[in-house]
């Protein structure tokens, strides 16, 4: 069975189409710039040349129309006839508490979707969309929608309740969603059987480390904790979010430099994290070639970033009162063996112990911590791709 995914963005859209026989990438690619001027289409056939495409892309609906002829193209094509795409999953941000798995969209999902416009205002309109556009141009295929928020749901009230008014809860249900969830569900699962644990007897810490990034607590295959909350905002400092800091210091700059609260959050998702304190970049190689040059504030975003890290990871040890596994994942979890070794040095009470040559390794399924190490330590390749598509093959099977 042919299974395509789809991510949509505001003004861009990502897709694969995987072979769920044996879970191969017959081809991926990009749309960039819908609805901008420069609209562009990167598309990626496995085992063909890459084909770009520059063509105007005012919506969705002809992204996703560009996409489905590129793949039935007979020169860049992977496939005969678009009816062998049996399913179409798609990357949806935000259900609020309303889904706890992934489900086959109808009438009642989208309108769900819709109601969690104001908990995911860049990516809920935006994933609706890309599944209104795919049904549009496929009638009659499912479409299943693959929820952001959906692992975290079996979180305990204690971990996901707020400490504010409870009537705040009750009205406008405001409490820890997390996201992540489909790269925290993939990467918690593989590191169970990686490092040879029973699902049903295990603790694990899962480090997504990227641009965004979060963390989560998985006891027995379940998730019990994560550090982003009502919105990706919360937790590790990151790429341009401040993460975790005082609700006070909103109100201070609003009234320091005369500023509405919106502009103020604006400025902690945009222009916060490695950025703001760096002065230098989000992208974490330019922050480190910074700091490599002699920039102080470089170092300390670094080295405020890995501290974050390891204060999550010693929370999450005593939520579940023990670890048996810590698994990074995502662009700097996965490539950079700096950054985990630093954080790494601060779990050495815990009895971790680092292999610094397997360390060096990028991008790769393995093992870094020793064989002496009381904690498996690895680097576990997220595939949210793969993962979506199984949810869907799931559902549809």
């Amino acid at each position: 069975m042919k299974i395509l995914v789809i991510n949509c963005g505001s003004s861009s859209l990502k897709y694969q189409l995987i072979d769920m026989e044996n879970e191969s990438v017959l081809a991926k690619g990009l749309c960039e710039r819908i609805g901008i001027e420069g609209s562009k289409l990167t598309h990626k056939p496995a085992g063909k040349e890459v084909f770009e495409l520059e063509q105007p892309m005012p919506d969705h609906k002809v992204a996703v129309k560009i996409v489905l002829d590129a793949l039935v193209d007979k020169v860049h094509g992977v496939i005969t006839d678009i009816k062998e795409i049996k399913a179409v999953g798609h990357r949806v941000l935000h259900a609020g508490q309303n889904y706890s798995d992934s489900i086959i969209v109808n009438e009642d999902v989208k309108r769900v979707v819709r109601e969690c416009f104001d908990l995911g205002p860049l990516h809920n309109p935006a994933n609706l969309i890309g599944v209104e556009a795919c049904e549009a141009a496929m009638p009659g295929t499912p479409q299943v929608a693959v929820f952001d928020t959906a692992f975290h749901q079996t979180m305990p009230e204690k971990a996901y309740m707020y400490a504010i008014p409870y009537e705040y809860y009750e009205k406008y249900s405001i409490r820890r969603y997390g996201f992540h969830g489909t790269s925290h569900s993939f990467v918690s699962k593989r590191a169970v059987e990686f490092a040879g644990l029973e699902k049903e007897n295990s603790k694990v810490i899962v480090c997504h480390l990227g641009n965004g990034a979060s963390i989560s607590a998985v006891q027995n295959g379940k998730c019990i904790d994560t550090s982003m909350g009502l919105t990706p905002l919360e937790g590790l400092i990151m790429g341009t979010r401040s993460g975790d800091l005082d609700p006070a210091i909103v109100q201070y700059i609003a009234n320091k430099e005369g500023k509405d609260i919106n502009e103020v959050v604006n400025m902690l998702n945009k222009k916060s994290g490695m950025l703001g304190i760096s002065g230098v970049s989000s992208d974490f190689r330019d922050v480190q070639k910074a700091e490599r040059e002699g920039n102080h504030r470089a170092k300390i975003a670094v080295e405020a970033f890995v501290y974050r890290v390891a204060k999550y990871i010693g929370a999450y040890t005593a939520a579940m009162n023990g670890v048996d596994a810590i698994a990074f994942t995502a662009g700097v979890g996965e490539n950079d063996g700096t950054i985990r070794g630093c954080i790494c040095e601060y779990l050495t009470y815990l009895g971790v112990a680092i292999d610094t040559e397997k360390n060096k390794l990028r991008g790769e399924e393995v093992l870094i911590s020793t064989p002496e190490s009381k904690i498996k330590v690895m680097v576990i390749p997220t595939n949210e791709e793969l993962a979506i598509a199984r949810e869907t093959l799931e559902l549809v099977k």
